[in-house]
């Protein structure tokens, strides 16, 4: 069943965004720092931090097919997906402290309480990002409000995103005074609590509008064959798996870069060019100087010129996000998702060609790709969306969260794996944490890790949409069809 209107308020759209703000304040903290926080924050070697991150996030990524046959069958006054928001907004932000706290325990203890936190962490991720997700297949089955939806889904994620790559290691040193372990736990209580309060605002501005009818009972093992002959949906798990594993490996490799790569005078150079400095002195006179000394001292250029490149990708993101409706509007989102995964790729592979010196074409390279990139982010949860209304439209059957929780399921694999292939690289060319000198074969691993290795996942992931049968054409069938037996439902 399906209520009449379909158009969504701006209140909504909004009020829904800001639960991906407060996900995603924790997720980009795990792409962008997990492996930066266990090696050389938390001291844990660098092949167990790999273990705790594959083992821990693909346990916890199981879970997801169980939370999606329950939210599912989930029936309240508030809707099937609504009240998980609600119930798991607390969890969610005492876990999420909790994983990015450093008790001080010996090295054994410090893996099994990393692991413990961790997989955690993915499983009340799960209970909360799940139904999140899956709420937006069912706000509406407007296929042009969908991808309105998404839009300003995505703004909200490339703020978060900004936040974690541009200012949570400035914040990290400013409110540690240089111990960057006090400040990582004072950056996520001020996230934890910033989660809970977006989560609730969630909650109380949405509102479910496609309801399965009150008949439809299918077992879960009929959900699951559904899935498995669903062929737009094979092809999506795989592409998101390929996704988040180059996320997870070039943002988490990316302080790597400006650390060990890039020189600390061509760095410094870059900052004095662009006025850094002078900005710190300004905002030494707003707020106070103490809280920006830490960026004044020796070795602090890579930290800075890490956070200002990332500002400048987040922003071009941010900026792309706006260019992706209108062309999916008119060329379907599959065609538009694959050319400027493409695009991006060949982005990261220029980076590979960089001297250690370049720092003023990365950071020109790195905006490039986020522009480029950012257009496709929308996409693929709005692809997912189709790839419900797919399964419904052939099956006569609507199970939204299943069809979403394989996705999250596949965000957590490609996480994990790239998140332990990240790790787990480092080892392998000799990195050593925190050491002053790398290796050239550590230095060179950590330049494939930002460049190469990422670019030729996206290819791999781009081609996996020649077999994607829902285009521009497709989803206007689906919208059609489906609207027509919703209404007489």
């Amino acid at each position: 069943m399906e209520s009449s209107s379909q158009k969504l308020s701006v209140v909504e759209k909004i009020g829904y965004s800001l639960g991906d703000l407060a996900a995603n304040l924790i997720f980009q903290t795990l792409m962008a720092f997990l492996a930066f926080f266990y090696t050389d924050i938390y001291k844990i070697p660098p092949a167990k931090a790999s273990l705790v991150m594959l083992i821990g996030g693909i346990v916890g990524a199981f879970f997801n097919i169980i939370m999606g046959a329950i939210a599912d069958r989930t029936n309240t006054r508030w809707g099937k997906f609504r009240p998980w928001v609600l119930w798991t907004a607390v969890p969610f932000g005492v876990i999420s402290l909790l994983a990015f706290s450093t008790p001080n325990f010996n090295e054994g203890g410090k893996v099994a309480y990393a692991f413990i936190t961790y997989f955690l962490l993915v499983i009340i991720y799960s209970a909360n990002n799940l139904p999140y997700s899956a709420l937006s297949g069912v706000l509406t089955g407007d296929m042009k409000e969908r991808n309105s939806l998404s839009a300003y889904r995505f703004v909200a994620v490339m703020v978060a995103q900004f936040i974690i790559q541009v200012l949570l290691l400035p914040m990290a040193l400013s409110f540690g005074h240089g111990d960057k372990a006090v400040g990582f736990e004072k950056v996520m209580f001020v996230f934890a609590i910033t989660g809970v309060i977006c989560f609730i605002i969630t909650f109380l501005t949405t509102r479910e509008r496609i309801v399965p009818p009150q008949q439809q009972k299918t077992p879960v093992r009929q959900d699951l064959a559904d899935l498995m002959k669903n062929k737009p949906w094979v092809i999506m798990l795989i592409l998101t798996i390929l996704v988040f594993i180059t996320l997870a490996i070039k943002g988490g490799m990316n302080i790597y870069y400006f650390k060990y790569y890039l020189t600390e005078e061509s760095q410094t150079a870059f900052l004095n060019s662009i006025g850094f400095p002078n900005l710190l002195h300004i905002l030494g006179n707003i707020f106070t100087p103490a809280a920006f000394e830490e960026f004044q001292k020796p070795g602090s250029a890579p930290y800075a010129a890490s956070s200002l490149t990332s500002a400048a990708s987040t922003i071009a993101m941010i900026l792309g996000i706006f260019f992706s409706k209108p062309l999916a509007d008119k060329l379907g989102k599959r065609n538009v998702f694959g050319i400027f995964i493409l695009l991006s790729a060949l982005c990261l592979f220029l980076i590979s060609f960089y001297s250690k010196t370049a720092v003023t074409a990365v950071f020109f390279t790195q905006a490039l790709h986020g522009f480029i990139y950012g257009i496709t982010i929308p996409l693929l949860w709005a692809m997912i969306a189709d790839v419900a209304d797919y399964s419904e439209w052939k099956n006569s059957r609507r199970a939204t969260a299943i069809i979403f929780s394989a996705m999250i399921f596949g965000l957590k694999v490609g996480l994990s794996v790239g998140g332990a292939m990240s790790a787990w690289l480092l080892g392998v060319f000799g990195y050593v944490a925190d050491a002053a000198v790398q290796t050239d074969a550590a230095v060179n691993g950590i330049k494939l890790m930002v460049s190469v290795i990422p670019g030729l996942i996206f290819i791999a992931g781009a081609s996996l949409l020649f077999g994607y049968s829902i285009d521009k054409k497709m989803e206007l069938q689906l919208e059609k069809e489906l609207k027509e037996r919703r209404s007489k439902a």
